[in-house]
């Protein structure tokens, strides 16, 4: 049996610190677009536009180390300019700065994702969906960590959200020295163009129909706030959103070595069944008072991280499985799912600004679709 080295541990103690950082700034980012004058539209081109500008460097990133051989260089460069750029999310004034600002992040985070996810397939095989569920639970791992400080650092000690954003950044720094001790298998493959199998061509088709339909979890922070945002709606927003991600977190490794054992197809439908689920609890859940809304939001956002989990690391272990030239392939993977961000944010901004119901409902149709698309097709190879 393949053993499991400390470089995919090393690799998830970079993602916990990346991803601690990511995550105090992530639930209170919607309130602070709010805060700044932004709509749901403004909201959409914030989720929407830096995953997409970040798409092309997936590509070349990945691209890139396949022709050079090497991934730390990209991974360094990914997690530095992250870090970077977050250090002046709190000094925005106006809701469009963070429009760049955040692509600007996204852009470090499109540099380091195909190469570390290559990295990953690289290192492993025979337990390629065991290491991917890792690597993805000790990135959530670092997400409870972040969202459980953001929910401390603004109900007990009640600092203000910029002095949340400060430390955030400052936390994102500390990602960067591990990688210096990431060992990587140094190879050179021969000059030609990588070629997609018809199986990877038909799952890249149907991920990028389910982007489409799954934006931003902010909108979901937004819903569950409700029409007011008080101190205590964001307060009870930030204690409930730890819930997905300690799911995400418990669930994932588990979940990557159920595909190791059953096949990633069953594993990635049933992920687009739950979110369909998740998107139609939504629909209803302003209708739930009191105790009743705080146990029905606290289940959906606990399904929404078994989604979570149960698609983030299966589908990477997939594309790996599919694909020779893996940096390669994760990069046009992941700039496929990116660039369908575009138009699943901006769509998700206008429903929201005609009725909050919308999106949900948009989310549920598209989720569905794709989950019965998923299993009508042969995507894994024998």
């Amino acid at each position: 049996m393949e053993k499991l080295s400390r470089d995919i541990f090393l690799l998830g103690i970079i993602s916990f610190f990346a991803d601690a950082s990511s995550e105090m700034i992530f639930p209170i980012l919607p309130f602070f677009v709010a805060f700044l004058g932004g709509g749901g539209i403004a909201l959409g081109i914030i989720a929407g536009l830096g995953d997409g500008i970040a798409s092309i460097s997936k590509i070349f990133s990945g691209h890139l180390s396949d022709k050079f051989g090497k991934r730390k260089i990209f991974i360094t460069s990914g997690y530095s300019l992250s870090a970077i750029s977050k250090l002046f999310f709190p000094l925005s004034s106006q809701w469009w700065h963070l429009v760049f600002l955040r692509s600007v992040e996204r852009i470090g985070k499109g540099i380091r994702g195909s190469p570390r996810d290559a990295l990953i397939g690289d290192l492993y095989k025979e337990r390629r969906g065991e290491a991917y569920g890792i690597h993805r639970a000790l990135d959530t791992a670092g997400a409870i960590a972040g969202s459980l400080m953001a929910f401390i650092f603004f109900w007990i000690f009640k600092f203000e959200i910029k002095i949340i954003l400060i430390i955030a950044g400052i936390i994102a720094f500390f990602s960067i020295p591990p990688i210096f001790f990431v060992k990587e298998k140094f190879f050179k493959k021969e000059e030609k163009k990588e070629k997609m199998c018809p199986e990877l061509k038909k799952f890249v088709a149907v991920v990028t129909l389910f982007s489409l339909g799954n934006f931003s979890s902010m909108f979901f922070l937004w819903r569950l706030a409700g029409k007011e945002i008080t101190y205590e709606s964001i307060s009870y927003v930030l204690l409930i959103y730890t819930f997905f991600n300690i799911f995400y977190a418990v669930f994932s490794p588990y979940f990557g070595r159920l595909s190791d054992k059953l096949g990633r197809k069953i594993v990635i439908f049933f992920g687009y069944i739950t979110f369909t689920f998740v998107c139609i609890g939504f629909i209803f859940l302003p209708n739930f008072s009191s105790y009743l809304f705080f146990v029905v939001s606290a289940l959906l956002f606990m399904a929404y991280g078994l989604t979570f989990a149960l698609l983030e690391g299966t589908q990477r272990a997939l594309v790996s499985d599919l694909s020779t030239y893996k940096g390669t392939a994760q990069g046009i993977f992941q700039a496929s799912v990116g660039f369908a961000t575009i138009p699943a944010n901006l769509i998700a901004g206008i429903l929201w600004d005609l009725l909050p119901i919308l999106p949900f409902i948009y989310g549920a149709i598209i989720s569905l679709l794709s989950a019965m698309l998923i299993s009508s097709i042969e995507i894994e190879k024998s």
